[in-house]
């Protein structure tokens, strides 16, 4: 009798071990399936206020999980809600509600491709990485503007803007304004190197007075083979201590990048931008230069270039004179354009 209890008892227990490895199985499946409903790569994104309930509604609307209640027992058991920590989190299709904790526990971030262009002032430039990154826009733009700050960093608070160039970068979401300055310096110390710097030095300028040249020749033509050219003629003018006389930075003196017609009157504004009425290079960029055209200044062509004016066509390319004879037939030839065309301003 008791051999046969025995025997009844090992099974019962024999069977709830069976029975737990099942369990245990199908849990240890489905905590390593996809726990999520999406086809593509998308973000879940921790603030510093670290609010668990909105990541879960973040992981519901955004990267629709499978089943929540899973996520939350497996988070809670491996103590992630009182670990929750900051960042921006890649899920992908493929991603387990085991990976998804482990990663949001360990803080294993995607670093964000941080790219800007295309960026002609200092609040649009805030705006574009303030979306792209954790901190607030403001927060860049008051460093932006902040002496002290640009100081520390070898500018003022206007030539600060020479310090970012425009590229891709990878960098955590969740730097501070403080550090991405820090490292954009790294990035313009590092794109400045000593062949840039002997190339600007050849031409007795600065690395900040290359992107201020280079700001106006972007703004000038968008033809990459045109930039050494316009480079050229600008380089031309500074060397006979000529005005720049450039239409784009009386647009930026202005405040109007629509203008097609530059009108005397836009001639007259009172600016240090304005380059006809202020010898040499304006104080600042006047937009944020590629690394196309800063090369283009660098590496700009030799020539005897004083003047240029659109071509009549509207291709964008431009009509170059030495003489202001030719010049002013160049500029006629586009003012009939313009004309024709009932272009007024």
């Amino acid at each position: 009798m008791k051999k046969k209890s025995k025997v009844i008892i090992l099974t019962v227990l024999l069977s709830g071990v069976f029975l737990l490895i099942i369990v245990g199985g199908v849990v240890y499946l489905k905590i390593k399936s996809s726990a999520f409903n999406i086809d593509k790569t998308t973000y879940i994104y921790v603030d510093e206020k670290k609010d668990y309930s909105n990541l879960l509604s973040q992981l519901k609307s955004t990267a629709y999980i499978k089943n929540i209640n899973l996520f939350k027992q497996l988070a809670s058991f491996l103590k992630y809600p009182e670990n929750v920590k900051i960042g921006r989190y890649e899920i992908t299709p493929k991603t387990t509600y085991l990976e998804a904790v482990q990663m949001l526990r360990n803080g294993q971030q995607t670093p964000v491709k941080l790219t800007f262009n295309n960026i002609r002032l200092k609040k649009d430039f805030a705006e574009v990485i303030g979306k792209q990154l954790m901190f607030n826009s403001d927060i860049l733009l008051n460093r932006l503007n902040d002496p002290g700050v640009t100081a520390s960093f070898g500018f003022d608070t206007i030539t600060i803007m020479t310090m970012f160039i425009p590229n891709t970068y990878q960098i955590y979401w969740n730097i501070s304004a403080d550090k991405f300055m820090e490292k954009m310096k790294k990035e313009y110390d590092r794109f400045w190197s000593g062949k840039r710097l002997a190339k600007a030095k050849a031409i007795s300028l600065s690395p900040i007075e290359v992107s201020i040249l280079a700001s106006i020749v972007e703004e000038e033509t968008l033809s990459k083979q045109e930039f050494p050219i316009v480079a050229g003629l600008y380089l031309n003018r500074l060397k006979k201590r000529m005005l720049l006389q450039a239409d784009p930075t009386v647009k930026f003196a202005v405040g109007d990048f629509t203008l097609k017609r530059i009108l005397n009157q836009h001639l007259q504004v009172e600016s240090p931008y304005n380059t006809y009425k202020n010898q040499g290079l304006p104080p600042g960029p006047i937009r944020l230069p590629s690394i196309a055209v800063i090369d283009g200044v660098l590496n700009y062509k030799e020539h005897s270039y004083i003047y240029m004016c659109a071509k009549d066509d509207f291709s964008g390319a431009h009509n170059f004179a030495v003489t202001l004879n030719e010049h002013n037939r160049n500029a006629q030839k586009y003012r009939a354009a313009l004309n024709r065309n009932h272009i007024i301003r």
